[in-house]
């Protein structure tokens, strides 16, 4: 048995997803790695001298963050697929990890923590638009 929790529930759940297995299993590791970047940007974004320039990229961490997280859950729940509500939210998650690397790319400069922030942002929204039908 594989010892990637993820790929283990996918391997042994008795639905498979519509797409292809590994595909799935990346969106659903993508999404928690970037619920994760997120949130760690914001609290690096809270230290720095200048937080006030930062307002922005911190709502948009958290607002990343909890879709990201939502997402993942949901991607976990491959028996649903078809349902609207799936994949509103995987649109919602592209376009919430467009939203958040953009504006991280806006500090990568100065913040190296935006810069991998917006990488792992870039990476979800592929990973997101890669399982999306049509």
């Amino acid at each position: 048995m594989n010892l990637n929790s993820i790929q283990s529930m996918m391997e042994t759940h008795p639905v498979k997803p519509m797409h292809d297995s590994n595909a799935w299993v990346n969106a659903i590791e993508t999404c928690f790695a970037c619920a994760q970047s997120c949130t760690a940007c914001a609290d690096a974004c809270l230290a720095e001298h200048h937080v006030e320039d930062l307002v922005r990229c911190i709502r948009l961490n958290l607002d990343c963050a909890d879709i990201c997280m939502t997402t993942g859950r949901l991607l976990s729940r491959v028996e649903q697929f078809a349902h609207p509500v799936l994949l509103h939210q995987l649109r919602a998650c592209i376009a919430a990890c467009n939203a958040c690397g953009n504006e991280c790319e806006q500090h990568a400069a100065m913040h190296e923590h935006c810069q991998v922030c917006a990488e792992f942002c870039r990476r979800c929204e592929q990973a997101c638009q890669a399982i999306l039908p049509g």
